[in-house]
């Protein structure tokens, strides 16, 4: 038990979830200051007048001014508009994440396009052969040289 055990944690799915955790928070603090830093100050300046943070449902018959006032008197609220910043910024979150794996791919892309191309597949049986042979180890067709 001990060598499975042993086996599991240096060599197995492990390590390789301690790497990806790792680098998924990295990678999570890069993609917060993207958005905090960069994309949102933009987008708050064209939308100033749209602050949902402040928009709630009172569930009592006491009067209050806004979130912060409700929860510090412990008032039962819904803070719908919470709810909606929160929608609105894992929607530009995502969107962001979405364009930066998508340009990882195309240079990923890129690598694979400048393969060397050393097969081809056979006319007549779709076989899989070398791209320099004139005869198909599979059908025995003849082939025309490229």
């Amino acid at each position: 038990m001990w060598k499975e055990f042993k086996h599991f944690a240096v060599k197995g799915n492990a390590v390789d979830l301690a790497v990806a955790f790792i680098l998924g928070a990295a990678f999570n603090k890069i993609v917060s200051s993207l958005v905090d830093d960069i994309l949102m100050p933009p987008i708050g300046a064209l939308t100033s007048k749209f602050d949902f943070a402040n928009f709630f449902i009172n569930l009592s018959r006491q009067p209050v001014a806004n979130v912060a006032q409700a929860k510090k008197a412990g008032i039962p609220i819904i803070a719908y508009g919470q709810f909606i910043n929160n929608v609105i910024t894992f929607l530009i979150v995502a969107f962001t994440v979405f364009i930066i794996v998508r340009q990882i791919n195309h240079l990923h892309k890129k690598d694979d396009d400048e393969k060397i191309i050393t097969t081809k597949k056979c006319p007549r049986c779709m076989s899989e052969i070398p791209i320099e042979a004139t005869r198909c180890p599979h059908c025995t067709s003849e082939l025309e040289t490229v």
